[in-house]
């Protein structure tokens, strides 16, 4: 049994520029693995243990941990519990995310129906496409919309996360109409580089890239020398941890 400590850590938001992108990647992957085992009942855990999980070295955890205050106490670790709460300050999620999305696709719909969203407090609360086959349809309880009637949904719903799900060909200009319609930051599906505004935010996904590296650190390991393969019942087998092809 853990002895309640009452003594606040205190922690402050540094500067978007002040902190590496790949941080921020890895404080999702904490957050993630603190909610697991907050749910299997644990109170709290050391920055050993949290590494160990997600093959990371304790001092990488107290690191990163750093850039944002002071979290553990002396003699036992992290409560989960607080550090959830003080994460999800950190990534913002201490709040209601609407999204919208254009492209109602293949991607689109399986986006659509993803549950995991709401576990971080984002919600799909508006897709459009300018197929007239698909306009008026109603997929996981969202009817899609024609682009034309986006700005006025951002503003009434006061939307300002966007998701750009169309083919290459079609990504910027999707990318213009968010734009135009008052969105702040894109997470863009499409396998090319989009050009905003300096003032607005791009998350790129290509899932192509992603296999690319994991071939990559498969192949590397197939070429070493047999000595030099770590053996997988002692090491963590988790690659390092970089956010999806993450641009500004």
């Amino acid at each position: 049994m853990v002895t309640e400590d009452t003594n606040e850590r205190t922690h402050e938001m540094p500067s978007d520029a002040t902190v590496p992108k790949v941080v921020v990647s890895r404080i999702s992957l904490y957050l993630r693995e603190l909610q697991r085992l907050q749910v299997a009942g644990e109170d709290t855990i050391s920055s050993s243990q949290l590494g160990t999980l997600l093959g990371f070295s304790d001092a990488q955890v107290r690191k990163d941990l750093g850039f944002f205050g002071q979290f553990g106490y002396p003699g036992v670790g992290y409560r989960c519990d607080e550090l959830i709460r003080a994460m999800r300050d950190i990534l913002g999620t201490n709040q209601s995310w609407p999204v919208v999305m254009i492209g109602a696709g293949n991607l689109g719909q399986a986006l659509l129906g993803y549950k995991g969203f709401g576990q971080q407090n984002f919600s799909i609360e508006a897709a459009f496409d300018a197929d007239s086959r698909k306009i008026g349809r109603v997929i996981q309880g969202i009817q899609i919309q024609p682009l034309g009637e986006l700005p006025q949904t951002v503003k009434t719903k006061g939307i300002r996360l966007g998701m750009v799900v169309v083919p290459a060909s079609q990504a910027q200009e999707a990318a213009n109409d968010l734009v135009k319609a008052g969105i702040e930051g894109i997470v863009n599906f499409a396998p090319v580089t989009l050009t905003l505004p300096s003032g607005v935010q791009e998350v790129a996904v290509d899932l192509a890239i992603e296999l690319e590296q994991l071939s990559f650190a498969v192949t590397s390991i197939l070429n070493r020398p047999t000595n030099q393969i770590p053996n997988s019942h002692t090491m963590p087998t988790r690659l390092p941890a970089v956010n999806p092809h993450h641009r500004d």
